[in-house]
Parts: C-alpha cells; structure tokens; sequence
C-alpha cells in the first residue's frame, strides 16, 4: 500500500512539475528552467537527508559509474517534457510519457538490463500497451 501511495505522488508532482516548468521557460526559457528545477530539487534532496540523517555512503564506490549518470538524465527529461507540453498540451504528454516508460521497462525486463531478473511478457500486457496507445490516440483527436 505504501509503495502505491508514494507511487501515485510521484505520478502527481510529476505532472505539476511539468507544468510548472513549462510556465517557468516561458518566461526566462527552457535550459534555464531545468536548472533551476535540477537547483530546488538538489537543495531540497540535501535538507531531507540532513533531517532524516540518513549516513549510509559506504556503498558509494560500489555503484557503477554509468549510474552514477542517471541524474544527468534529468536534464532531458526536463527539457523534453517542457518542450512537449508547450506543443501538446499536459494530457498528451503525460499520457506519451507513461506509455515510453512501459516500453522501455517491457525491453528492460525482457533483456534483463541493469541487472533486473529477466522477465516474460504475455500477450496481455501487450494488450495494454496498445489500448494505452489507442488512448493517446483518442485523446489527440
């Protein structure tokens, strides 16, 4: 149940921080609205691990350094959706963007990338994909 609640707030501040983020690159632009986005959620990353004092860093060095990147990422992903909900609007985007997450995570388990177990994938979910897609579909008509 914990797992779905915080799943479902980070489903949510995602779209408001879409949201935002294209407001904010209108007005001073988008590269500039991703740093300041990378900037606040940087500082307020740091407070919460000061208040939750959490110390565990010894297993740093053990990470491989291509994850180490993966924050980088933010950069695109940021830039993307900003760019992408000024063109199409927020439900569109958002709706685009959950079904390129489940493609990229059906190849990922199926292949077993980044060390995940490897996965079978039956024919309903790739029901799901395409009713998703014809969703996408629906809603940009």
């Amino acid at each position: 149940m914990k797992g779905s609640i915080f799943a479902f707030l980070g489903g949510a501040f995602i779209t408001v921080q879409g949201v935002a983020n294209a407001r904010i690159s209108q007005d001073i632009g988008t590269w500039q609205a991703a740093t300041i986005t990378q900037l606040t959620g940087f500082i307020m990353s740091l407070i919460i691990l000061m208040i939750v004092r959490d110390r565990k860093w010894e297993g740093f060095k053990e990470v491989k350094p291509l994850y180490l990147t993966g924050g980088a990422l933010a950069a695109i992903i940021i830039f993307s959706n900003v760019v992408a909900i000024q063109k199409i609007g927020v439900t569109i985007t958002i709706a685009a963007i959950l079904i390129a997450q489940l493609t990229l995570t059906f190849i990922i388990d199926v292949n077993g990338w980044f060390g995940v177990r490897k996965q079978k994938m039956r024919m309903p979910q790739f029901i799901g994909i395409g009713m998703m897609i014809a969703g996408v579909l629906i809603l940009s008509s």
